[in-house]
């Protein structure tokens, strides 16, 4: 039996078995290097890096259908060298409700969800919500 998943998160999240085909890399072989944003500490680690490179943090509700959404196809389209050195945070807001209280205070932006930001040089140069959410729209910013 082969498991299917749509997204390199959901399958790990969800602790499928080994015998996983991805989508997302067998069609496109494009595969998000997501680092989890799991503690506090790391939002001052964001902020110093991106005054070396820009840094998106994604605000994802896994039991949300239109963030999974977002999520599903910002994964798909990604393509890492067009967007040059743009380092990808995933906040599952669900587990990390306080941090994401955090980002939105840190970086002054208004709270969504789902959510991306782009950080650089310590601040947040870029966010969209829901739908608006686009890979073409991290393209067009020129970033990197």
């Amino acid at each position: 039996m082969i498991n299917i998943c749509y997204s390199t998160l959901d399958c790990h999240r969800n602790f499928l078995p080994l015998n996983i085909v991805y989508i997302s890399e067998l069609k496109i072989k494009n595969i998000m290097n997501w680092i989890a944003l799991t503690e506090s500490k790391q939002l001052q680690i964001i902020k110093e890096e991106s005054f070396n490179h820009p840094v998106l943090i994604l605000k994802h509700s896994t039991t949300c259908s239109i963030s999974k959404t977002a999520l599903n196809r910002l994964e798909r389209n990604w393509k890492q060298e067009h967007v040059g050195n743009l380092k990808p945070y995933y906040l599952d807001l669900l587990n990390y409700r306080l941090i994401s209280a955090e980002v939105a205070s840190l970086f002054n932006i208004e709270h969504q969800s789902p959510q991306i930001l782009v950080i650089q040089n310590g601040e947040s140069i870029y966010n969209a919500s829901h739908f608006d959410i686009s890979f073409a729209e991290l393209e067009s910013l020129a970033i990197g």
